[in-house]
């Protein structure tokens, strides 16, 4: 699939904000974190704001980006119609829980309650997002046991690396938080090889005689029936050289899983503020790494219309 900009920080960016803000929500709702104003308006405004931006972006890709709200018409069939109404229900129970814990400066009560229905919120909608591509049958690679999963596991990865950067910058680390990140990006590099060792082992069984039901021989295409590449061809026909995908692979493990772990290992022995910034540089090589990962995650799907021209 090609891998355009807007659907790649879409995804991560989202991912990351819906991990930080369930986390927020769940803490905050069982008054684990203090109710600390400056710690809830940047807190709460990085979560919703990386949603945002992300929400935002994925109009880019759409050619008439004016009529994406008839897209929240579709959510009995659609799981991107459904990841829409969830995103939108999602801020309502976020904005109670900001507002009480930044102009209130409380977190018990109907506050709590708000921070936990948004933290349900924050996963639903990781779950619909992850779905869209999951259910998509004509894409071996994300039709696999592999992509709901994933998509969860790289929201808590990156949400909890966030969060341990949020409560470092305000001398409030936490052990067991640190800990936690450290464990979930281990958890989230496994995940990303045992993808990738599945996808590179995948034998797709649709080929051009099981696509035509033609028997007897071996279908091959004489020639396109256009004579240039055409939107097809260039949003799901994308090619990406095998020596390119190896060294992209090995950046998405250095920036998103590797270094941060290294950070946060380093984060154990410091004492702040040099905790809170090896904490704040793992969380910034962590996105930069995670926008690689995205990027390949399109750019080596292939979708079964490419055996129509031979590939």
């Amino acid at each position: 699939m090609h891998p355009a900009f807007s659907v790649v920080f879409f995804t991560t960016a989202t991912g990351a904000g819906y991990g930080l803000l369930a986390l927020l929500g769940v803490l905050g709702g069982f008054q684990v974190i203090p109710p600390d104003f400056w710690l809830g308006l940047i807190g709460l405004g990085l979560a919703l704001g990386l949603i945002a931006a992300g929400l935002l972006s994925s109009t880019g890709h759409l050619g008439r980006p004016e009529r994406a709200w008839r897209a929240f018409s579709q959510w009995r069939s659609s799981w991107l119609s459904r990841e829409g109404v969830s995103s939108v229900i999602t801020f309502i129970p976020a904005g109670l829980f900001g507002i009480g814990w930044v102009f209130f400066g409380r977190l018990g009560g109907w506050i709590a309650v708000a921070g936990l229905l948004a933290a349900v919120g924050a996963v639903i909608t990781v779950c619909t997002t992850g779905m869209i591509y999951a259910s998509l049958k004509p894409i071996a690679q994300w039709h696999s046991r592999f992509t709901l999963p994933g998509y969860l596991i790289f929201s808590a990865m990156t949400g909890s690396v966030l969060l341990n950067a949020l409560l470092q910058g305000f001398a409030l680390g936490s052990t067991m938080l640190l800990a936690a990140s450290m464990l979930l990006t281990l958890l989230g590099w496994g995940w990303k090889l045992a993808t990738w060792r599945h996808n590179d082992d995948l034998e797709i069984p649709t080929t051009a005689n099981t696509a035509t039901g033609l028997a007897g021989g071996t279908v091959r295409t004489l020639e396109w029936p256009h004579t240039e590449e055409n939107y097809l061809l260039k949003e799901m026909g994308f090619r990406i050289a095998r020596k390119h995908s190896a060294r992209l692979r090995q950046i998405t493990q250095l920036l998103a899983f590797g270094l941060p772990v290294l950070l946060l290992i380093a984060t154990f022995a410091l004492p702040w503020p040099f905790a809170a910034v090896l904490s704040a540089l793992a969380a910034i090589v962590q996105f930069a790494g995670m926008l690689v990962e995205r990027w390949l995650f399109f750019a080596e799907a292939k979708h079964t219309v490419t055996l129509y021209y031979g590939r």
